[in-house]
């Protein structure tokens, strides 16, 4: 080590710069479109977004202040946004590190990233990211919506509308919640301040691990590689988690409701829309699959299934004023267990 190594800044464990050049050069090339088509869409989707916003807040209430476009992108900018919005929402989460190592072992992850963001920049059809500046941004990512739309043989103005609603859905959220972005922050820095500990224990509880994996399953755990992930971690590590799984199943889960729920209203195909994207959900060649699973895709989407059940079942119930209390506090979140027995929350905290 040179006497000036430990004077340079600390340097990230993830180059981020690395990973968006990485993905940049792995992600496939949209669709070829005709201009006109492709000027069309871009105006269309640019043009619905405040539209679609309006529908949401009248259908659940939440809401108020100006109605703003979305930002329409490709898949290079689309990956930009996303490695900075990771990177906002971890900064002074992931510790920084000196020296020459750092900066190899930094550049190591950023191109394990880069592979990661390379298979969803093909894949994400738009995205919320309360952590783009101080009012967030709504993106849609103009060459998957028309790949998607064109792989699901739908019209293509119904199709436009029901994936804006789904996002204006997130957008309102985090902008008619507070605190939602803070709250979202902090468990995601609780958790990710967490593994080192959690790693270093590991080897203390290596006894307890087998005996749980010899034992009955938990049934709120996740299967698959999620699976492994929990059965890893120390109980504060798992609380934390467990709240973080609560909280975007619910996001997700809310957001398909409500674009299925005003669907009807604004798209008259809404029905063949969802059940041919269900599917879709489900397809892919084998390489595909596995990808999916081991980047946890598969897992979210069952909390789009779950999260929506969920919704439904306590809207049913109580009515969709008596179900805005769950964004009073973070106490009112549901509890992972409560997922899956909608009844639990209704009980204890809309009684």
């Amino acid at each position: 080590m040179h006497a000036g190594d430990d004077a340079r800044p600390g340097v990230p464990p993830i180059d981020w710069d690395v990973a968006v050049s990485t993905a940049s050069r792995l992600v496939r090339p949209g669709p070829s479109v005709p201009v006109a088509e492709a000027e069309a869409s871009v105006a269309r989707l640019r043009s619905i977004t405040a539209e679609a916003e309006g529908h949401v807040r009248e259908l659940t209430g939440l809401g108020g202040g100006p109605l703003l476009d979305g930002v329409v992108v490709d898949r290079a900018s689309w990956l930009r946004s996303a490695a900075d919005g990771i990177a906002a929402m971890t900064d002074g989460a992931l510790p920084t590190r000196t020296g020459r190592a750092a900066a190899v072992l930094a550049g190591s992850a950023g191109v394990q990233a880069g592979v990661v963001l390379a298979y969803l920049g093909s894949r994400v059809l738009g995205q919320y990211d309360p952590f783009a500046g101080e009012s967030g941004k709504l993106l849609l990512v103009a060459p998957n919506i028309v790949a998607a739309r064109r792989a699901l043989g739908v019209d293509a103005a119904d199709f436009d509308m029901w994936v804006c609603l789904h996002e204006c859905t997130h957008r309102l959220q985090f902008t008619a919640v507070p605190w939602l972005r803070g709250y979202f922050r902090d468990q995601v820095a609780g958790f990710i301040g967490g593994l080192e500990d959690s790693a270093e224990s590991l080897a203390a509880r290596l006894p307890e691990l087998l005996k749980a994996a010899r034992g009955k399953p938990d049934p709120t755990s996740s299967s698959g590689p999620m699976g492994v992930v929990e059965l890893m971690q120390s109980p504060a590590q798992r609380a934390v988690f467990d709240r973080l799984i609560a909280m975007s199943t619910l996001l997700e889960g809310h957001a398909d409701h409500v674009m299925d729920a005003v669907g009807p209203m604004v798209v008259p195909s809404v029905t063949t829309i969802r059940k041919r994207f269900t599917e879709r959900r489900k397809g892919g060649g084998l390489f595909d699959r596995v990808l999916r699973s081991l980047l946890g895709v598969d897992a979210k989407m069952k909390q789009y299934a779950v999260g929506a059940k969920f919704t439904a079942e306590v809207v049913d119930t109580v009515g969709m004023t008596a179900f805005n209390a769950i964004w009073t506090s973070p106490e009112t979140l549901p509890l992972r267990s409560e997922l899956s027995d909608p009844q639990a929350w209704v009980r204890r905290v809309s009684p």
